[in-house]
């Protein structure tokens, strides 16, 4: 039998693998078919499992309980820090106005200037700042967290740009204009049932050999030049200093922005008892009262205490309906 050959592991769709330049992630697709908000920021708790009856008609387990695993997600109210409007020429968009409309925030100083006397957030100070909606191409909003409302130990908000829905430049003002100045909950916009993209900066791991980071084989045991490096490399760029970049060697592993499509909220909740194991989530803690708690079926990137752009999903092929919580499991993930 011929040797089985297993050169290589890892999509060539990302590349080079360094760390990302933020411990958030950037957006760059939404689902602007949809209205209204079409993401939502979050910070992730920890993993549990849910019970869950499924009904799906089409199920191989129909009108049975089930055990699936899952994620928790607490999310604190958003808040509109400005408002952006666009125009576009022959070289693309650029910004033609935007308006400070966060009002006071003890914690934005932490991030950003803001006016040393900041305006009343208003739809009459809209009205004024974009008179000439016409002659905008589009509109959009940069959000801020509120990480100060949960226990992570964190105060700086994150700020970034979000797209809204709508089909013209006075639909999406007219949608800014009931979220600006208060608080934005996730329940608002999100639903048990609906499927979101993912978008965060996944779990760091460091420097990592090839076999660990590309899953290359290990060369045979009396191999001089090391069992964990790559073989031969043939080709004419093989020389000294012109090694193919697609050649699995070490480099940096973990700490990329990825995107995790068709993820399904099972559960939202407004109460911390819901969600909170016992003795809390390890390297996490609890969650706090006043926010809202989104139960996501499956893994979501990313470490605890990190930042989850919720994005609603974009290539969604087939709406199943979600199976009904029963019960989130909270038993004490500390071994007690």
């Amino acid at each position: 039998m011929p040797k089985a050959k297993n050169p290589r592991h890892g999509s060539m769709q990302v590349w080079p693998r360094k760390r990302a330049s933020r411990r958030y992630a950037r957006v760059r697709n939404y689902n602007t078919k949809l209205d209204g908000m079409l993401a939502f920021a979050g910070y992730k708790m920890g993993m549990t499992h849910v019970m869950a009856f499924d009904s799906y008609k089409n199920s191989v387990t129909k009108n049975e309980t089930i055990s699936l695993p899952a994620t928790i997600i607490e999310c604190p109210p958003m808040r509109v820090f400005s408002v952006r409007a666009y125009t576009h020429d022959a070289y693309g968009y650029k910004v033609a106005k935007e308006i400070i409309v966060v009002g006071k925030d003890k914690h934005i100083a932490r991030k950003t200037k803001t006016p040393k006397s900041p305006v009343t957030p208003t739809a009459e100070l809209l009205d004024s700042s974009f008179a000439n909606l016409d002659s905008y191409d589009d509109i959009t909003i940069i959000a801020m967290t509120q990480p100060s409302m949960t226990g992570i130990g964190q105060k700086k908000p994150q700020v970034f740009e979000m797209e809204v829905g709508g089909k013209t430049s006075a639909d999406k003002m007219a949608f800014i204009k009931t979220i600006i100045g208060r608080d934005i909950k996730a329940s608002e916009f999100l639903k048990v049932g609906e499927y979101l993209d993912f978008h965060a900066i996944t779990t760091g791991k460091g420097y990592q050999g090839p076999v660990k980071r590309f899953g290359i084989g290990l060369k045979p045991h009396k191999s001089e030049k090391g069992r964990r490096a790559p073989g031969v490399i043939a080709g004419g760029w093989s020389a000294q200093q012109h090694t193919m970049y697609r050649v699995a060697h070490a480099g940096q592993m973990g700490y990329h922005q990825r995107v995790q499509y068709n993820n399904q909220i099972l559960k939202i909740s407004d109460k911390p008892e819901d969600v909170n194991p016992k003795g809390g989530f390890i390297h996490y803690g609890v969650g706090h009262a006043g926010n809202e708690f989104i139960v996501v079926k499956g893994s979501v990137p990313g470490t605890k205490k990190r930042m989850i752009t919720m994005v609603r999903a974009i290539r969604l092929k087939q709406n199943i309906p979600a199976p009904a919580v029963e019960l989130v499991v909270q038993e004490s993930q500390q071994g007690k």
